[in-house]
C-alpha cells in the first residue's frame, strides 16, 4: 500500500526515532515503505519520511531492495565524496552533500536475526541519507555550502523514475 508522505516541516521528520522493539507489525510496514518508495522514484525511505518515528529504513538502489530496522553506522571511510542529492521529503529541491564512499552498517533483518554490511558508492550515499532521517537530520542540514542547494524543473524531478542508480 502506497503511504502518505508527511510536509518537511512535520516535527517526526526533526527527531530522532525510536528503537524497534517489536517485529511484530514490521514487515507490513516495510512491504508498504518499499512500494512507496518505489512508486515515488525513490532510492531510499525512512520511516519518519511517512509519520512513523521509529528505526527503520528501505533502499532499492540497483534493483536490489534492503529492508534495514534499528541500524547503526559501525565504520565510515576516510574517503569523501560531494555529490548532489535529493529527497523525497524536500520534492524538487537538490544540493551537493560530502559523505563518505563507504559505511559498514549493522541492523536487524525482518526476522530479527543480527546483520551486517559494508556498501560503497551510491549504496554507502543512501544509508548514510536514510540513516540520518532516523537521527531527525534532513540532507540540507549536511551541506557544507547551501547555494548548492537548487530547485529542480519539474521534469528534472520527474526523471528520477528513468535514473534510479
Amino acid at each position: 500500500m502506497r503511504l502518505p508522505l508527511v510536509a518537511s516541516d512535520d516535527p517526526v521528520l526533526h527527531k530522532p526515532a525510536s528503537p524497534i522493539t517489536d517485529l511484530t507489525e514490521v514487515k507490513g510496514i516495510a512491504a508498504d515503505m518499499i512500494e512507496t518508495m518505489r512508486l515515488e522514484g525513490g532510492v531510499g525511505l525512512a520511516a519518519p519520511q511517512i509519520g512513523k518515528s521509529i528505526r527503520i529504513f528501505v533502499t532499492g538502489v540497483g534493483g536490489t531492495e534492503h529492508v534495514f530496522i534499528n541500524p547503526q553506522i559501525e565504520w565510515y571511510s576516510e574517503t569523501i565524496v560531494p555529490y548532489e542529492e535529493g529527497c523525497l521529503s524536500l520534492p524538487r529541491l537538490q544540493g551537493v552533500v560530502e559523505r563518505p564512499d563507504r559505511v559498514r552498517l549493522q541492523y536487524l533483518s525482518l526476522e530479527g536475526a543480527p546483520q551486517r554490511i559494508e556498501a560503497s558508492e551510491l549504496l554507502a550515499r543512501v544509508i548514510q541519507h536514510e540513516h540520518d532521517h532516523l537521527e531527525g537530520i534532513l540532507f540540507p542540514d549536511r551541506m557544507k555550502d547551501i547555494r548548492t542547494l537548487k530547485t529542480l524543473t519539474q521534469e528534472e524531478w520527474d526523471s528520477r523514475f528513468e535514473n534510479k542508480e
